[in-house]
């Protein structure tokens, strides 16, 4: 989970997370990436980690984008399967049953998708935001990833292998991060499974719809010309 600026949330996600994942009765790591937070963020993990052994901490010595900051937690991973989840859980922790039933199935990637028929958004983004983000994926298809209709939605579940292959050399640091990953992972020849979730729009979102979009899409670009 990569964090930046997240003292207000943090608490109550790292809560539901523990909750759900202790009534598994199965061995996990929480790993929380401070991505070079300014606020309280450090302190709330910090004290997750001293109440719950299987919290455990990375940090950025300085902010350097939820690419980075994932790649990082990847890295450090040790379990068999490696879950990406926002701070603000939009898609809620109880949709990794979903998503764990894909990788049964042969995936190598299932991702959570909010563009199926069966998908639930129960709180939805502004009417720009919704129009934007429908125009991003049309252009991530056209160039990069041809039939995955969401690519954005940030609760994504990996075979630990192909996390470790795809993130080693992540050239995206930034919210472009998706499609670079999915891009690598179907290049090595695995399956992407989308998978339909429930999600809820968060209104202190830290994507701009402007300049981090005009990033994503610079990335995008990057990526399809390098290949």
């Amino acid at each position: 989970m990569p964090c930046y600026n997240e003292e207000q949330r943090l608490p109550r996600t790292i809560e539901q997370i523990e909750r759900y994942l202790d009534g598994k009765d199965v061995p996990y790591e929480l790993i929380l990436v401070d991505d070079g937070s300014a606020d309280g963020t450090r302190l709330i993990m910090d004290a997750a980690a001293e109440r719950h052994a299987s919290v455990h901490i990375e940090a950025l010595p300085r902010n350097r984008g939820k690419g980075r900051a994932l790649a990082v937690g990847v890295e450090a991973a040790k379990g068999d399967e490696i879950l990406l989840t926002d701070a603000d859980l939009s898609t809620p922790i109880e949709e990794l049953e979903k998503l764990q039933a894909a990788l049964r199935n042969g995936a190598g990637v299932a991702i959570g998708s909010r563009a199926l028929r069966a998908s639930k958004v129960e709180v939805s983004q502004p009417l720009y935001r919704v129009l934007m983000g429908k125009t991003f994926n049309l252009i991530v298809q056209a160039v990069l990833l041809p039939g995955i209709w969401d690519t954005q939605c940030g609760f994504k579940l990996f075979r630990a292998d192909v996390a470790h292959r795809v993130f080693a050399g992540l050239v995206t640091d930034g919210f472009g991060y998706d499609p670079e990953v999915l891009y690598r992972a179907r290049k090595q020849g695995m399956k992407i499974a989308e998978v339909p979730v429930v999600w809820r729009n968060s209104a202190e979102t830290k994507v701009s719809p402007i300049s981090s979009s005009l990033d994503m899409l610079k990335h995008v670009i990057r990526i399809r010309f390098r290949r």
